[in-house]
């Protein structure tokens, strides 16, 4: 029982409420199930550069700045350059300021936080302002590192090869100092959960499975409006990398009578180029979408962490043909998924699973997805509640279970 609310300084890169990409939507639902189980969340972070946004009275914006590289003008010259003078990872010092850290310890002069939550590797940075006298907790939404071990190895650029091996190296330190100040990490697949233990220096890591922040469309008559749907972020590299790959190797394996259509910004060279593909860039309800299509496609070959855009797509009710890297971090024996991993498996998978589709008009295994994402959420929420204590500890209380742990 919540006797007395905890207070959780929540820091992190972007404030996430708008749940512009995965990340954000991650954030969020993590903020959204602190604030249910009876916290008091003080959210801190960056704004979007020209973002229209009214912040919530618990967030607490930076700064406005520019986020992604690819829209920043001249900033990721300055990031470099910062990142090579203090010795950061350029994606942590895209984040670095010293308005963040000026309002962190004016936060920190002012309140008594019980938990203070490092959203991200790259604010590792900020962990030398806790003096040992917070507990925190890390949410790692991946195993950061070996993204750019894998750009690494996938690109035959010399400056591009030792930039990505900088930032391995960099963020691979900084991941560690975080396990070796933190209470708790939390992961969000086991996968990612097995590799932070075994290099654990004392903190207790957990698999907290998110759950689809997105009303269930499960059971909802939504008419089938065409075959196949793919939804996503084409701007994010993997996204990318995977719709490319699905239209290279399984498209010319496909029926041409299919019906494909493509939402998410970030591929408009897609317009017009196949006859029976259709782009229709950001739709304003991603559900809707997985749910009029009669089998949502999930290609992702790479990176690491969860794929927000599965949980949405297994809430959507749809089917669903995934490679086994869409489907990491998520476990559902159910007819509604299809694993392929091969080009042609995939392509015929789909086609299969499309004629199933136009020959039936109730889809039983709705139901066992239906119960899934229910259990899921009721989960999500009981982890958070045992992994945060409501009681609002003393700061001495706090040293003492720190202790403890690193004993």
């Amino acid at each position: 029982m919540v006797t007395q609310a905890s207070k959780v300084l929540f820091l992190t890169t972007l404030i996430p409420s708008q749940r512009v990409g995965g990340g954000e939507v991650a954030s969020q639902t993590f903020i959204d199930g602190l604030r249910q189980n009876g916290c008091q969340v003080s959210v801190v972070g960056y704004m979007r550069k020209d973002a229209v946004f009214e912040p919530k009275s618990y967030e607490r914006v930076v700064e406005e700045r520019y986020i992604e590289t690819y829209k920043a003008r001249a900033y990721p010259l300055i990031w470099l350059a910062l990142s090579l003078l203090i010795g950061l990872p350029y994606s942590a010092a895209k984040y670095y300021s010293r308005a963040y850290l000026e309002l962190v310890k004016s936060l920190l002069s002012v309140n008594q936080f019980d938990v203070v939550v490092i959203d991200h590797s790259q604010l590792g940075w900020l962990v030398r302002l806790l003096g040992g006298r917070h507990r925190i907790i890390f949410i790692a939404h991946n195993i950061e590192h070996d993204i750019y071990v894998s750009h690494y190895n996938n690109s035959n650029n010399f400056l591009k090869k030792w930039l990505y091996a900088r930032e391995a190296r960099l963020i691979k330190k900084l991941e560690a100092n975080l396990l070796r100040q933190a209470a708790e990490v939390w992961a969000l697949t086991d996968y990612d959960a097995s590799y932070f233990s075994g290099i654990s220096e004392g903190s207790t890591v957990k698999t907290l499975a998110l759950p689809s922040v997105q009303n269930s469309q499960c059971g909802k008559v939504i008419e089938k409006t065409f075959d196949i749907g793919l939804i996503g972020s084409w701007t994010w590299k993997f996204n990318e990398e995977g719709l490319r790959w699905f239209l290279e190797f399984v498209y010319p394996e496909l029926p041409d009578q299919l019906s494909i259509h493509v939402a998410g910004k970030g591929a408009e060279w897609l317009n017009g180029k196949y006859p029976n593909v259709r782009y229709e860039g950001f739709v304003p309800n991603a559900q809707v979408f997985m749910a009029q299509a009669r089998v949502v496609a999930l290609p992702i070959l790479g990176g690491s962490g969860i794929q927000i855009k599965t949980l949405d797509a297994l809430a959507s009710g749809s089917a669903i043909v995934a490679t086994p890297t869409s489907m990491r971090g998520i476990s559902l024996n159910s007819s509604v998924v299809k694993i392929a991993e091969h080009p042609k498996d995939f392509a015929a998978i789909l086609s299969s699973v499309v004629n199933e589709q136009r020959n039936q008009t109730v889809e039983d295994s709705n139901a066992i997805a239906l119960e899934w994402f229910r259990t899921r959420k009721e989960q999500f929420l009981q982890d958070l509640a045992s992994s945060v204590e409501y009681t609002s500890p003393t700061v001495a209380s706090v040293d003492k279970k720190l202790s403890q742990v690193r004993t």
